[in-house]
């Protein structure tokens, strides 16, 4: 098989690790990697399939010859250094909210949208981490009736707020076990040991954060229809991987519980963890280091005439962000685009 040139752009940042990991992990063909962060964490040494490589600064023409640069850096880096890729030849794979609602910009998920990367331009976005997680569990529902209205509270792990807010739970955690002060939050806008948070990014004039209209637009965009409703709460929680969501659908037809678990068991990247019975249901502890997403707590709602209501759980490092870049990226080869 032919080897691809990569650049992981953020490679000192939680999901930039994660996407070395799950490179060499896949067995990805990578002929050469080369590492790409800020000024500060140049020089650093970083180990791929058992070699130290080193981390260069992050410069336009750190994409000469690269055939494709994976992005976990920031909105603001990847407006800066995409173009300046893609003018290079790479076709880039985002993982910013920067280019995610660009009309010519595919916003993919593979279980779900694999053919919008077909009319890439050299850039594709990768969504954000809750919304990866529902749609990959709406689209074999949707397959049976198409879905009108989707209510969804997340608890999302601090580590979707990167490598600085894992150590603010640690250091908060600690501080109050041991009686100290608390020290005063700075990735996250409250104190997270021990708490929730109902506020994740910046507020809107309407009330509703970032976090929610991303998971709003993005799910429209991925799943091709512009008229589902989605009314979502976002909540930050002190654990530390694995972002888990309480989802309410309402389909235009019937679908039934046994129908709706028979499709999921089918279902690529869905795992089914639903015994209430025995107790066994999704854990954020349960998916940490796993690809898939998993689903449970599997019921009829009652109150509607067509409603169901689902737990799902996933590790918002890996399928949330790192590992659909990757997959993106295999996509992009098995279709023959690069």
């Amino acid at each position: 098989m032919k080897g691809y040139r990569v650049a992981v752009v953020g490679a000192t940042g939680a999901v930039g690790q994660e996407m070395l990991k799950i490179l060499e992990e896949r067995n990805f063909p990578v002929s050469d990697i080369r590492l790409l962060a800020s000024k500060r964490s140049a020089g650093k040494k970083l180990r791929f399939k058992g070699e130290e490589v080193t981390v260069e600064e992050l410069r336009p023409e750190s994409f000469e010859g690269i055939d494709i640069a994976l992005f976990s850096a920031g909105g603001d880096r990847s407006k800066q250094f995409a173009p300046e890729a893609v003018k290079r030849g790479a076709v880039v794979i985002d993982n910013s909210s920067a280019f995610r609602m660009e009309p010519d910009v595919p916003l993919v998920v593979p279980e779900v949208n694999p053919e919008d990367v077909d009319w890439h331009n050299g850039i594709i976005a990768n969504p954000n981490c809750s919304t990866i997680q529902m749609v990959v569990v709406l689209k074999p529902l949707y397959d049976i009736s198409r879905i009108k209205r989707i209510v969804v509270a997340t608890y999302q792990a601090v580590s979707g707020a990167g490598a600085q807010a894992i150590e603010e739970l640690k250091e908060q955690t600690r501080a109050v076990l041991e009686g100290k002060p608390v020290p005063p939050p700075v990735k996250i806008p409250k104190q997270i040991a021990f708490n929730c948070v109902p506020h994740i990014d910046k507020f809107f004039p309407n009330g509703y954060t970032r976090e929610e209209i991303k998971m709003i637009n993005e799910t429209k965009k991925i799943m091709h229809d512009d008229e589902i409703k989605v009314s979502p709460t976002c909540v930050r929680v002190p654990v530390f991987i694995g972002h888990s969501e309480a989802v309410n659908i309402e389909f235009e037809g019937p679908v039934s519980v046994e129908e709706a678990r028979e499709a999921l068991e089918k279902a690529p990247g869905v795992r089914v963890v639903d015994d209430f019975e025995n107790f066994v249901y999704p854990m954020p502890i349960d998916v940490a280091g796993k690809d898939d997403v998993l689903v449970g707590r599997i019921r009829k709602d009652d109150t509607i005439e067509n409603g169901l209501n689902l737990w799902i759980v996933g590790d918002n490092l890996r399928k949330g962000a790192a590992l659909n870049a990757v997959q993106i990226a295999e996509l992009l080869i098995q279709r023959g685009l690069i």
